[in-house]
């Protein structure tokens, strides 16, 4: 009898800790390969650091070659560019294939940048913090940027599913321009596309519409919501405010001299229109045990994965998928495969609660969705510099556990321990 093999693809923060997990769970009775399109793991969560050179690219990211071959895991960063369902094959980016028992997918997302015109680093006219090569490229452009000084735009576009990168680096952009003693220079305008101020993707956790308005109030950083971007060009932003029941309630012509908003995300192209695998923008269908309902070995977690909103808004807004979601569905995955291995039908569902700290480089803003779409058990929010704090300590745990290639549970560990929360059962 052959030994069945479990192919991840996606060395991201879903994926690797998902290699680490289900090799842990299986031990022999599997072989695992990742697949990813990078041999360095990079910690996105600190990518709004690097581009305000808080921290270098190297300081945030692990090279994974040596570590998948410490714990046994196949790798090749040779990069999916097409799956087979029907075949169980993955068609690799350097003309190899590679055929599976069991897939799981955690590739992330495609930017959608061309979306808009003019948006986006590579060609356009604004930068980014999705990726960590982005954000070094930031970094150098807010370099120049300081020596003369402007409007900054920030925020999300409209079909954005990740809001709390756009707050966070709106805020540090404003504690590093206060650093420099050149935050009176610098008017600055938050655009983004929720029905208000702290929706988050969520509906808003806790009291974030009243802790994040009164951040921004404080820093004097106006804001746009409802928002869409119709299009970039240099130096300027041109943005519709919808009303309510669609209309355009204004125009906005934002003028900047340093902008990043976050892009919708969509399904990778190696995924994109797979019919009964994803969804007409490309996210993987799951069900309640992250397994796809036509081809169930295939499996998916992360941001790939197609969760619907959580109710209507004038102007598209996604569902975030957050590290302690991402958590819980690895983990309901390689438990899953335990029982699959053993003959029996998967039995475990993933929490799909949220934690998040996000930092403003002076303080921050915490909260705990349980779960994480409403409506909730628990749906709690906090504020303070010790916010800051956590994240650090969070950055240094987290990436030592990658670099170490372990895999217990990272999130709920570690964020219900900086909270001083433990009382709170996830």
């Amino acid at each position: 009898m052959t030994t069945p093999r479990i192919v991840v693809i996606g060395a991201g923060l879903g994926g690797t800790i998902a290699a680490y997990e289900i090799n842990g769970a299986v031990g022999n009775r599997a072989e695992i390969l990742m697949i990813s399109d990078s041999d360095t793991y990079s910690f996105v969560p600190s990518n709004p650091w690097v581009a305000v050179r808080w921290r270098e690219p190297e300081a945030i990211q692990v090279h994974l070659p040596p570590i998948f071959a410490k714990k046994r895991i196949g790798f090749t960063s040779a990069g999916a560019k097409r799956i087979h369902p029907a075949e169980k094959r993955v068609d690799l980016n350097n003309g190899e294939s590679v055929n599976y028992d069991y897939l799981v997918i955690a590739t992330g997302p495609d930017l959608a940048f061309d979306e808009i015109e003019g948006f986006g680093p590579n060609g356009g006219h604004t930068v980014s913090v999705c990726h960590t090569s982005h954000a070094s490229e930031a970094a150098d452009a807010f370099e120049e940027f300081c020596k003369n000084p402007g409007p900054i735009v920030v925020g999300a576009a409209q079909g954005a599913s990740c809001y709390g990168p756009a707050y966070e680096f709106a805020l540090i952009l404003d504690t590093e321009l206060k650093r420099r003693k050149i935050r009176d220079k610098v008017p600055m305008t938050f655009v983004t596309a929720e029905p208000y101020i702290g929706h988050l993707g969520l509906d808003g956790v806790g009291d974030t519409k009243t802790l994040l308005e009164s951040e921004l109030r404080n820093r004097h950083i106006k804001w746009i919501t409802n928002a869409r971007v119709t299009s970039f060009e240099a130096g300027m932003a041109h943005v519709e405010e919808v009303a309510d029941d669609g209309s355009v309630k204004s125009k906005h012509d934002l003028p900047f001299g340093y902008s990043m908003l976050l892009p919708a995300f969509r399904g990778v192209p190696a995924v994109r229109d797979i019919e009964g695998l994803t969804n007409p923008r490309g996210f993987i269908l799951v069900d309640k045990h992250q397994r796809n309902p036509k081809f169930p070995e295939i499996f998916a977690l992360g941001v790939c994965v197609a969760i619907p909103p959580t109710g209507p808004t004038p102007v598209p807004v996604g569902v975030p998928k957050t590290g302690f979601m991402i958590e819980s569905m690895v983990t309901a995955i390689a438990e899953n495969f335990v029982e699959i291995l053993d003959g029996k039908e998967p039995t475990h569902e993933a929490t799909w609660n949220a934690v998040c700290l996000a930092d403003f480089g002076d303080g921050g803003v915490a909260f705990v969705a349980q779960p994480q779409i409403p409506p909730r058990n628990l749906n709690w929010s906090a504020s303070g510099k010790w916010v800051h704090l956590a994240k650090i300590g969070f950055e240094k745990y987290f990436l030592r556990k990658v670099r170490k290639g372990e895999s217990e549970p990272f999130y709920e560990k570690l964020a219900l321990h900086v909270m001083g929360i433990r009382k709170l059962k996830m």
